[in-house]
This record gives structure tokens, sequence and C-alpha cells, in this order.
């Protein structure tokens, strides 16, 4: 997976980009497979420092989607096993279909790399309107377990 758009980047969440990350609103169907930013942002607060990794997708000076990735989470909060991945991705409904999510996907990978992973986990809600499909196009696979209801996928990134 690589993009080679350079106009798109990811930009932290700052006063500066506040608004513009909170006025991100999905498609009114999808709703139900992802949280609104705002809650994203209210996580990543209470979560321990470094977890969560929340940015802005900006297109040139467009802001067009949210992602949240976390790095090392105790995923059964027990100590016995640490994942990192994509928390949440929110594109905005009206740019969807160009390529921002797997941007997003791409770009949490890339972290992930350089922080020493090797495996990419996201969830999702099934369903009709649900991301199950984009994220199976880009790789990921059902490990067959299932976290608060939504199905786990992996992306090997070796």
């Amino acid at each position: 997976m690589a993009t080679t758009a350079p106009w798109l980047h990811l930009e932290e969440i700052t006063p500066r980009t506040f608004e513009a990350a909170t006025g991100i609103r999905v498609r009114p169907e999808q709703e139900f497979a992802v949280s609104p930013v705002m809650q994203s942002l209210a996580e990543a607060y209470v979560h321990p420092a470094g977890v969560a990794w929340p940015r802005l997708i900006v297109d040139g000076e467009r802001p067009v989607g949210f992602l949240m990735a976390f790095f090392d989470i105790d995923w059964h909060t027990d100590g016995s096993l640490f994942r990192s991945g994509l928390w949440r991705l929110n594109i905005a409904a009206d740019e969807q279909g160009r390529g921002y999510g797997r941007f997003a996907v791409e770009s949490v990978a890339a972290e992930i790399r350089r922080r020493g992973g090797k495996e990419l986990y996201v969830t999702w809600h099934p369903g009709e309107h649900g991301p199950e499909n984009f994220y199976l196009r880009l790789g990921f696979r059902p490990n067959g377990e299932l976290s608060e209801g939504e199905t786990v996928g992996v992306l090997d990134l070796g």
C-alpha cells in the first residue's frame, strides 16, 4: 500500500484544527458504524499519553476526514496482550470514494511500522453500509474474534 499524493497529509488535533475535526460527518446510514469525532477526542483524552493518536486528514487545505489510531493498547485490559491499530475512521460524507480512507490506513500502517509493529488491527460493525468490504479490499482478514460485538480484523505489515 503506497500513496503518492503529496497534497494529502495528517495534522495533529490542536486548537487550530479542532473545529474542522469535529465538523467531520459521515453519511447518515453509516453513523451506526463509527462514533462521532467529539467522542473519539474525549476517549483520546482519558487514555494514557501515547495510546491514542487522533489526526485530521487534509487534502491540500481541505479537511476531509478524521482518524484515530491506538498504539500498544492493553487489548484484554489484563496485561496479557497489547495491540496497535486503527481505532476510528471518519471520512466526510461528500469526500468518500476518493482514496482518503486508503490513505488513512496506509498512514497508520506506516506509523505502526515506524514504532516496530508488525500487525495493524481494526474492528468493524457488520452489516449493510458498514466498512467491512472496505477493510477486506485493503487486505484485512477477520481473525475470528469479536470485540464489543464488532468483527476484529488484522493486516499483516511484515
